[in-house]
Order: C-alpha cells, then sequence, then structure tokens
C-alpha cells in the first residue's frame, strides 16, 4: 500500500486546462421582489427599537431597490434620529449627580416612545400599508 493520496483539489496544470474565469455577483443588485421589498420596510421600523443605525443602514442599502423600502426607511429615520440623539444627550445628563435622576427618567421614557411607535409602524408596514408618524421632522428628502 502507498502513502500517497491522490489531491481532491488537482492544479490547473494537472487538470490539462486552465482555471475558469471568476463569476462574481453583477456590479448593480438586483431589484427586490414585492414581498422582499415589504420585508425590509418592516425590518427598518423595527430597527427602531435600536435607535436610528437599523433604518440609516437600510435606507442607504436598498433605497434604490425598492420604492416600499426606500419610502418606509427614510419615514423610520426621520422619525428616529432626533429622538435617539436626544436619548442620548439624556443618559450623558444622568451622570450629573443632583438632576441625573430626571434625565435617566426622560431617556427610559424616549426608549419606551421610539419603541411602542416602532412596533406599531413595523406591524402596519408589514400587513402592506405605508405608515407615517404622527410627529415627524420629516428633515430627510
Amino acid at each position: 500500500m502507498s502513502n500517497t493520496r491522490s489531491n481532491p483539489h488537482p492544479q490547473p496544470s494537472e487538470r490539462g486546462g486552465e482555471r475558469p474565469a471568476y463569476q462574481g455577483a453583477p456590479a448593480n443588485a438586483l431589484p427586490l421582489t414585492a414581498s422582499e421589498d415589504r420585508q425590509w420596510a418592516t425590518v427598518a421600523h423595527f430597527g427602531g427599537i435600536l435607535g436610528f443605525i437599523p433604518s440609516l443602514i437600510i435606507y442607504l442599502v436598498f433605497r434604490y431597490r425598492g420604492p416600499f423600502t426606500a419610502q418606509e426607511s427614510k419615514e423610520a429615520l426621520n422619525f428616529t434620529l432626533p429622538p435617539t440623539l436626544i436619548a442620548l444627550a439624556a443618559w450623558l445628563l444622568s451622570f450629573i449627580p443632583v438632576i441625573g435622576g430626571f434625565f435617566a427618567i426622560v431617556n427610559a421614557l424616549l426608549w419606551v416612545a421610539i419603541a411602542v411607535s416602532s412596533m406599531i409602524a413595523g406591524i402596519e408596514v408589514n400587513r402592506g400599508r405605508p405608515y407615517r408618524y404622527r410627529w415627524n421632522l420629516r428633515r430627510i428628502p
């Protein structure tokens, strides 16, 4: 018996030809299907529980691939950006000894309001209906 094993991945010279050219993904991403469009729009709203970062990422990645996702992720981003920044400021101010408790409560109430609003919006968008937040600055065109 021989100790030599055959190579499961032979070199091009051993196969008798050239390596095939690499065929990667197309440069332009394909448009989203209707169900994917609704799915990413829903995730953009549900992501509001974590702040504005999920809706920002979804908006930047999918805005040209699906019209519903572009519309709803922009709506979610416009809604979550200001309260997230205010909540961050309130969190930082909560470390001040005398008035910190007040800002901690403000921070908690902001996150609850964002979470509840995001859940309501996500449920509506998942049903295929566009959602408009009642209090939204709509600064991002």
